[in-house]
């Protein structure tokens, strides 16, 4: 007579067959655990955004023209500004950074940058060449930005740019005697709003001052 399998028979499973089923289950948890581990772990991404300084060049009348040539080198740095990053002082003694916004440029490239433009329209100098330039001049202007930030006190906020320029004479033999000037400029410009964007355009306000200033003082030493 045959033998007549149970219910409870017909549940057990061989060895194998278990073995398979938790390995099943195992990976099916992992998988589980390993999506929800990716929101958990990943990191917030944000955007970055790059500004630069945008001013119309200064327009200074009855300038004249000499027929020399000058080159503009790169400016050094003050190393506590040497960077893209844009910078602000709301305390005394501890300067801060924005992780959201910079500059496109380092200071140091973008100021001679924006002066080389602007001596070009002025048309002070028969030709102006940049720091790339391979090129002999009479006149090599040099310097150093002091400042390029933006200082919060009192409950207002300004841009602050500070440079230092001089003015050299190729021509003229030995060095104390090529130096023509050596000056400190800075101007400072109030933000209009508490943005990147406010203190972009506050520091292009603060350029514009400045180079209006120093074309002027290179009208009066070359000619």
């Amino acid at each position: 007579m045959p033998v007549r399998t149970t219910s409870l028979n017909r549940r057990l499973r061989t060895p194998s067959e278990a073995r398979g089923r938790w390995v099943g289950v195992i990976l099916w948890l992992g998988i589980v655990i390993g999506f929800s581990g990716c929101g958990l772990g990943e990191k917030r991404t944000y955007v970055v955004r790059q500004y630069i300084l945008e001013y119309p060049s200064p327009v200074v009348e009855r300038l004249g023209q000499t027929s020399d040539l000058i080159k503009i080198e790169r400016f050094s740095v003050a190393q506590a500004i040497n960077t893209t990053a844009m910078l602000y002082q709301d305390t005394p003694n501890i300067l801060n950074s924005d992780p959201y916004n910079r500059w496109r440029a380092n200071p140091g490239e973008m100021v001679p940058d924006y002066l080389i433009r602007d001596l070009r329209k002025v048309n002070l100098f028969r030709a102006v060449y940049s720091y790339h330039d391979i090129a002999e001049t009479r006149y090599v202007l040099q310097g150093q930005v002091e400042d390029f930030l933006e200082v919060d006190e009192k409950g207002s906020s300004k841009a602050v740019l500070g440079i230092q320029g001089t003015l050299l004479d190729l021509t003229r033999k030995g060095i104390p005697q090529q130096v023509l000037f050596q000056k400190s400029y800075r101007s400072e410009d109030p933000l209009r709003e508490k943005t990147a964007t406010g203190f972009a355009q506050a520091m292009s306000r603060a350029m514009e001052k400045v180079s209006r200033q120093l074309i002027l003082d290179l009208r009066e030493a070359v000619q």
